[in-house]
C-alpha cells in the first residue's frame, strides 16, 4: 500500500517543505500527520521554533489537499494532482470525489479512464460501467481533451467514437453530458451537416462573446480622426501602412498582419502618433510581458500585458479561470486598444478582453497567423482573418533588408513554404549541422557558452535556446541541465535552483508579490530563501513559494511554444531527430522569429525539417467563431484606393 503521507510531502503539497527537509523526517520521527507536532518539527537540525510553527501551520492549511491525497494515492493516482482538483472542484473536493469519482476525468483530461474507475471500485465497489456518472465525465472528458488540441466544437460522432472503447453507449452519455451545465449542443461549424456538435459550455460561450461584441464594436464605433490628422501621422509610412492607420481610424475593429520585418511596430507607432494628434486615449497590450515590453519600447507608448489591462485576480476557490476587474460594466478605459501578438489569444481571454471593450472603442488587432496557434483552445486571428468580416491589412514589404535582413528574409520564404540554403557571410544566420541528438545538444552548449558571447558580444539574458521537445539529448529538460553546468554550477538551492539560473514559468500567477507574472515569462533568480525565490522577470521582481515553486522550470531552453511572444537578441533554434513528426513551417517559423539580431540553427533533423516546412502546415482546429462572426456582420469591403498587401 503507498505511503500517503510519503506521498503528500514529495508532491510538494506542504508549504515549506522540500526535498532535503522530507529526507530528515524519518529520523526525527515524522512518518504520519499524527507526528506532525511542534516538538517533532523543531527536533529538525537547523530548524527554528518560528519555522517550526510555519511549518505547521502550513501542514494544517494543506488538510484538504491530504484528504484528496487520502483518495488518489491508494488507486495509484498521483497526489501531486491534489492541488488541481482542490482548484477545479472547490473547498469541498474530497466529498464531491467521494460522491462521483468520475468528476477527475471532468475536470483532469491528462487523467485517465482507467484511473477514474479504479477510484470509482474503490469507493463504491458495486459500481457499474454503464453508471450515467460515468457516461457524462466521459463525454466531458472527450471534449476537454479536444480541447487541448485546440478544438472548440467536436461532432458528437466523434465524441462517441472516443468513448465507445470504454464500454460506454454514446447515446445516453451524451444525453447525461448535456443535462449537465458543461455541454451544449451547437449547429456545425460550417452550416452544412445536419449532424449534432458539441462544445464545452465555457467555450461556446467564449466565442459567442467574441462575435457578438466585435459586431457591437462595429456598428458603434464613429471616425476617430480627419483626413488631414491621418496624414500627419503618417509621414513615414508607405502606402499600405498608411492604409492601416486609415482603417483603425475609421473602422470599430481592423486587423493588421504581416511577418517580422514587415513594419507592423512602425504601423503601430504611427496609431499612436495619431491618437495624440486627436486627443484620443490609447491601451496598447500584449499576451507575454516580453511581448509588451517590445511593443512599449517600438511604439514609444506604455504597454501591459492584456490580463493586467484586464486587471485580473486569481480564481476562487472552486474554479481555474482567472477574474477580471475589468468587464461589460467596468471597461478599459481607452478610447483606442491595440492588441499585438493575437496568435497567441485563445478564445477565453479573448472573450474576455472584447468584453471589457466599450460601445464605440476603436480596437486594432495585431498578429501574424503563420505563428504557432494559441495554447488554449480557438483560432481567434486566425478565424477574424477567415470570415471576411472585417477589414485586413497584410504587411508583406520587407523593410528589415536594409539591416542585414537575412533572418526576415529567411521568415518570409519559411513563411511561403520554402526552406532556402543560408549562404550569409554577415553570420546573421548561421546553421550549425549535426549528426544525432548527443551531437546537437554539444553543439547547443558549445555556441550559448562559447560562440555567441564572443563573436556578437550578447548579452547572456539576451540568448535563448528553443526546442520543439522536452526529452532527449536535445529536448528542455537535458539543455538545461546541460547549461546549468556550464552558466551555473550549483547544488540546487531551492527545489533544484540556484541564485543566477534562467527560470521559466509554466502557469499565470498575477497574485505574486511584488509583481506577478504570467505562464511563458522568462526571468532569472535573484535570491534563494527558506524555500523560496526572488525571480526577476520582465515586468519586476516577484517572490515565489509554496506550489507556485512547482509552476517553474529551468529557462535556458524552452519549447518553442513557450517562446512565442518573445524576442531575443540571440536564439538558437534546435531540430533534433526526435522531433521529426511534429515539424511544422508555423513551429518552424515560430522558432526562427525569436530571434532580433543572430539566429543559430542546430539542425540534425536531416530532410524532415524541410519537408516540415514544405508539406505541413497548421493543424485544422474545429471551432465556430468565423461562422459566428459571418452570421454577425456581411463582409466588409475595404475601400478601393487602399490596397491589401506592401507586397515589394
Amino acid at each position: 500500500m503507498p505511503d500517503v503521507f510519503a506521498e503528500f510531502c514529495a508532491a510538494g503539497l506542504w508549504p515549506g517543505v522540500g526535498p532535503g527537509l522530507i529526507k530528515q523526517f524519518d529520523a526525527a520521527g515524522i512518518r504520519s500527520p499524527a507526528d506532525v507536532t511542534t516538538p517533532n518539527l523543531a527536533a529538525l537540525p537547523r530548524m527554528t521554533d518560528r519555522r517550526a510553527s510555519r511549518l505547521l501551520t502550513g501542514f494544517i492549511g494543506a488538510g484538504q489537499l491530504y484528504d484528496i491525497a487520502e483518495l488518489l494515492v491508494p488507486v495509484e493516482i498521483p497526489a501531486r494532482w491534489a492541488n488541481r482538483l482542490a482548484e477545479a472542484l472547490g473547498g469541498d473536493a474530497p466529498s464531491v470525489l467521494r460522491e462521483d469519482p468520475w468528476r477527475l476525468l471532468a475536470v483532469l483530461p491528462d487523467a485517465t479512464v482507467a484511473q477514474a474507475d479504479r477510484l470509482a471500485r474503490e469507493l463504491h465497489p458495486e459500481v457499474r460501467r454503464d453508471d450515467p456518472r460515468r457516461g457524462r465525465a466521459l463525454v466531458q472528458w472527450t471534449l476537454a481533451r479536444h480541447a487541448r488540441d485546440g478544438h472548440t466544437t467536436s461532432p458528437a460522432s466523434l465524441v462517441a467514437q472516443g468513448i465507445r472503447p470504454f464500454g460506454v453507449d454514446p447515446d445516453p452519455a451524451i444525453g447525461a453530458a448535456l443535462l449537465s451545465d458543461d455541454v451544449l449542443s451547437v449547429p456545425a461549424p460550417d452550416g452544412g451537416t445536419q449532424e449534432r456538435w458539441l462544445a464545452r459550455k465555457q467555450l461556446a460561450d467564449a466565442e459567442t462573446t467574441i462575435a457578438d461584441g466585435l459586431a457591437r464594436l462595429t456598428r458603434t464605433a464613429q471616425t476617430l480622426a480627419g483626413e488631414r490628422a491621418i496624414k500627419r501621422a503618417v509621414t513615414d509610412l508607405d502606402d499600405v501602412q498608411s492604409g492601416a492607420v486609415t482603417l483603425a481610424a475609421k473602422h470599430g475593429v481592423s486587423l493588421l498582419t504581416g511577418g517580422p520585418g514587415t513594419g507592423k511596430s512602425r504601423t503601430v507607432e504611427a496609431i499612436v502618433k495619431l491618437c495624440s494628434e486627436v486627443g484620443a486615449s490609447i491601451a496598447l497590450a500584449a499576451p507575454t510581458g516580453r511581448a509588451a515590453k517590445r511593443l512599449e519600447e517600438l511604439a514609444g507608448s506604455a504597454a501591459s500585458t492584456v490580463h493586467r489591462l484586464l486587471e485580473a485576480r486569481p480564481p476562487e476557490q472552486g474554479s481555474t479561470r482567472y477574474l477580471f476587474d475589468r468587464d461589460a460594466d467596468n471597461p478599459i478605459e481607452a478610447k483606442v486598444i491595440v492588441v499585438d501578438e493575437t496568435s497567441m489569444l485563445d478564445v477565453e481571454l479573448g472573450a474576455a478582453l472584447i468584453a471589457a471593450i466599450a460601445d464605440g472603442v476603436h480596437l486594432v488587432i495585431v498578429g501574424d497567423p503563420a505563428q504557432l496557434p494559441s495554447i488554449g483552445p480557438g483560432r481567434v486571428l486566425g478565424d477574424l482573418i477567415d470570415s471576411g468580416a472585417i477589414p485586413v491589412t497584410e504587411l508583406t514589404r520587407l523593410y528589415r533588408q536594409e539591416e542585414g535582413g537575412t533572418i526576415a528574409r529567411l521568415a518570409t520564404a519559411v513563411r511561403a513554404g520554402e526552406l532556402p540554403a543560408v549562404a550569409d557571410p554577415t553570420h546573421e544566420v548561421v546553421v550549425v549541422g549535426a549528426r544525432g541528438s548527443e551531437e546537437a545538444a554539444h553543439r547547443v552548449v558549445q555556441v550559448v557558452t562559447d560562440s555567441i558571447p564572443r563573436v556578437f558580444a550578447c548579452e547572456a539574458d539576451q540568448i535563448q535556446v528553443v526546442t520543439p521537445v522536452h526529452r532527449g539529448p536535445a529536448g528542455t529538460q537535458a539543455l538545461n541541465r546541460a547549461l546549468k553546468a556550464k552558466l551555473n554550477p550549483g547544488n540546487g538551492t531551492v527545489r533544484g535552483f540556484d541564485a543566477g539560473d534562467r527560470v521559466v514559468a509554466t502557469a499565470n500567477h498575477l497574485d505574486a508579490e511584488p509583481t506577478g507574472y504570467a505562464n511563458g515569462e522568462v526571468g532569472t533568480v535573484l535570491t534563494c530563501g527558506d524555500n523560496t525565490l526572488r525571480v526577476a522577470f520582465t515586468g519586476g521582481e516577484a517572490e515565489i513559494s509554496g506550489k507556485a515553486l512547482g509552476d517553474l522550470l529551468h529557462g535556458w531552453a524552452i519549447t518553442v511554444h513557450r517562446a512565442q511572444g518573445s524576442e531575443w537578441d540571440a536564439v538558437v533554434a534546435v531540430f533534433p531527430p526526435e522531433a521529426g513528426s511534429m515539424l511544422s513551417r508555423p513551429l518552424v517559423y515560430t522558432a526562427l522569429t525569436r530571434a532580433r539580431r543572430h539566429l543559430s540553427i542546430v539542425h540534425a533533423a536531416g530532410p524532415a525539417v524541410a519537408r516540415g516546412v514544405r508539406e505541413v502546415g497548421s493543424l485544422p482546429r474545429r471551432t465556430r467563431l468565423a461562422g459566428l462572426l459571418r452570421d454577425e456582420l456581411a463582409p466588409t469591403p475595404v475601400p478601393a484606393q487602399l490596397p491589401l498587401t506592401n507586397s515589394a
